[in-house]
């Protein structure tokens, strides 16, 4: 640092006096003795010569800082903005992308609801369609059998109703004959057994 003249003529007998000092008797600690006079930062003699020192450093800083270390921060600082500005578009871009894709899956998905609702009402359509054929099939079948069934019946009924004619007169000859003792024509049992049925 900056040493005044004025400084260095009093520290130059102060040696002096204080190796004589010594040579009679010891000092402990490290003061410093009264001629000296202030601490040198705070002696105003001295004032000029700091007040220099501090400009000077001051300035030398200040060109350091407007000089290396603002334009560094104020790059980094352009990189990271630009880096924010690039990452907000690309995430714009994906979120487009993806209510895009969204977008695409609810239309695939109602396009398919209304195809499967299709298809399940065709499905229904069909089974109805071969319910109903086979019902008539089945109807179809019956009635024939029931016709069948029918004329059966009838055919038995007619030979019934002949047979039982004849079986009427056997009987009725068989009670003429057990009540009245005597044989009765079958002419005339065969128009008592139609009278009676007629």
């Amino acid at each position: 640092m900056f040493v005044t003249s004025a400084f260095a003529q009093e520290s130059a007998p102060a040696a002096d006096t204080s190796h004589a000092a010594t040579e009679g008797e010891t000092h402990s600690g490290t003061s410093v003795p009264a001629e000296h006079g202030a601490f040198p930062p705070f002696d105003p003699a001295t004032f000029p010569s700091q007040l220099l020192w501090l400009a000077i450093t001051f300035g030398l800083f200040y060109l350091f800082l407007k000089r290396v270390v603002v334009p560094r921060v104020g790059g980094i600082i352009d990189v990271r903005n630009d880096r924010i500005s690039q990452d907000l578009d690309q995430a714009a871009k994906l979120k487009g992308e993806a209510d895009a894709a969204v977008a695409a899956y609810e239309q695939e998905l109602a396009e398919a609801k209304k195809n499967a609702n299709a298809i399940g009402q065709q499905a229904n359509d069909a089974a109805k369609a071969e319910a109903e054929t086979a019902r008539k099939k089945i109807e179809a079948a019956l009635d024939e059998k029931l016709g069948e069934a029918e004329a059966r019946i009838s055919s038995i009924k007619a030979n019934a109703m002949k047979e039982v004619g004849s079986i009427a007169e056997d009987t009725a000859s068989a009670i003429v004959e057990a009540l009245v003792g005597g044989k009765a024509t079958k002419a005339e049992i065969a128009a008592a057994v139609k009278s009676v049925a007629g």
